[in-house]
């Protein structure tokens, strides 16, 4: 009697196709190869979303239209209003500035004690069905 052994072996087909790809900010490289490492699919779009919220309007010298107004919202009074405020410019800046990603939801908590906004934000990538989530918190530096 043959005994028969099962292993569990990846094939191209059962393999997430990369869809989306990007480099590292920091252009990390990997070890072996020395080739830069690469940010795949959701974890590409996350990192986009991050650099335009966190890029001032102005801060790109030849795209200074690039960008959103968060910051500016940072040294005023805490209020409702202001939560608003800042989850209109999230939407804003990611409708205009990636095409990627499709915003479901945003929520904005105010700390005013630590001087910061928490945002949470809820969105889908094109051509995928499950939605992914990116935690953010702005601090006020001065």
């Amino acid at each position: 009697m043959a005994l028969v052994i099962r292993t569990t072996k990846t094939s191209p087909r059962s393999l997430k196709p990369v869809i989306y790809s990007d480099f590292y900010n920091n252009l990390e490289t990997e070890n072996i190869k020395n080739d830069l490492l690469i940010l795949q699919n959701e974890e590409s779009v996350k990192t986009s979303i991050k650099n335009i919220l966190l890029t001032d309007l102005g801060e790109r010298f030849f795209n200074p239209t690039f960008g959103s107004e968060i910051r500016r919202v940072l040294f005023e009074n805490f209020t409702i209003a202001t939560e608003q405020i800042v989850r209109d410019l999230i939407k804003t800046a990611i409708n205009n500035f990636e095409p990627r990603a499709n915003v479901i939801d945003v929520k904005v908590n105010g700390n005013p004690d630590q001087n910061s906004l928490s945002i949470t934000l809820l969105f889908s990538v094109i051509n995928k069905s499950e939605p992914v989530t990116l935690e953010l918190t702005l601090n006020r530096v001065r």
